[in-house]
């Protein structure tokens, strides 16, 4: 399988963009690595590298023959993971980009629970902001991708879309955390801290004040959840967070209140592949654990 390896090794100069330091990265030498390349242009019939002052990038016949590398490697891992499932194995790897909302809670409950019946199965998990998760399934990085609020749902195929509400975060002594129901204007009032606008729950925290006399004034950004959950135990602020990616029965640090929908739409978590992609029997089989898991009442995620 001498030509697999040569995709592998023109994939990895390309994200190295140095064949010096794709050839460290592959433990091969600068020079044989070279010789592979220029062998496989002169069999392809066209370079596809450009040759830099201090390395190389791909030209646009490059940037073709890349994604079709990635396409031919995926569906060998996929093939790979059918034949070993044919003979009981059942091993396997699963590459799957979330949300960060995923992180704490939700995504290693699944996986433990898929590994628990098939211990031969590895796991990537990379977390990622919408447009970055659809970037690693266009680019093979991925073989799912779990996020809220995708952007370009006309690229890839949807598996499973969920609702979920929009909850204000407070510590335990904050004032508001004495009423049972919230509206988006109290959290307004008080000191707020809020993700990024590269973040699904901003973008809908961002359309809700659009539509509203009072103004969004965070005191801080942060793209970190874990962060905004700390900090709101420092000061009378306000978080916002989706009920997924929160402990809503074990914390007693923290108050969470859900914001009625007619102040804020609920978030779509989405479950997606690229279109058109045949997925492992791995990833098929977690792809429809999580979306039995998701199907369910959002409280018991």
């Amino acid at each position: 399988m001498r030509h697999i390896q040569t995709l592998v090794l023109i994939e990895a100069v390309s994200k190295a963009g140095s064949i010096r330091k794709a050839a460290e990265d592959m433990n091969i030498t600068s020079s044989a690595l070279n010789r592979r390349i220029q062998g496989f242009e002169e069999e392809f019939g066209a370079p596809i590298f450009e040759r830099l002052p201090r390395g190389v990038r791909l030209n646009p016949a490059g940037e073709l023959l890349i994604q079709h590398i990635r396409g031919q490697l995926a569906d060998l891992d996929r093939v790979r993971s059918q034949v070993a499932d044919l003979s009981g194995l059942r091993r396997g790897h699963v590459s799957i980009a979330c949300s960060q909302a995923l992180q704490p809670y939700f995504m290693p409950s699944q996986i433990a629970a898929y590994r628990a019946e098939h211990p031969g199965v590895s796991f990537s998990v990379r977390v990622r902001d919408r447009e970055a998760a659809e970037e690693d399934l266009r680019a093979f990085q991925g073989d799912l991708a779990l996020v809220f609020e995708p952007i370009h749902l006309g690229d890839f195929d949807v598996l499973l879309t969920v609702e979920q509400p929009v909850f204000a975060v407070m510590a335990k002594d904050h004032p508001l955390a004495t009423k049972d129901r919230l509206r988006l204007r109290d959290c307004l009032v008080y000191p707020h801290v809020v993700p990024p606008k590269r973040i699904g729950i901003r973008y809908l925290l961002d359309l809700a004040v659009s539509r509203m006399t009072q103004k969004m004034e965070p005191i801080a950004e942060a793209d970190s959840f874990e962060f905004m959950r700390h900090y709101v135990q420092h000061e009378q602020a306000v978080g916002f967070q989706f009920p997924i990616g929160l402990n809503l029965r074990g914390d007693d640090r923290l108050i969470f209140r859900p914001l009625p929908k007619s102040d804020i739409t609920y978030g779509n978590l989405t479950l997606m592949q690229m279109k058109g992609r045949t997925l492992s029997v791995a990833s098929a089989r977690f792809a429809n654990q999580l979306a039995v898991a998701l199907s369910g009442n959002w409280e018991t995620l």
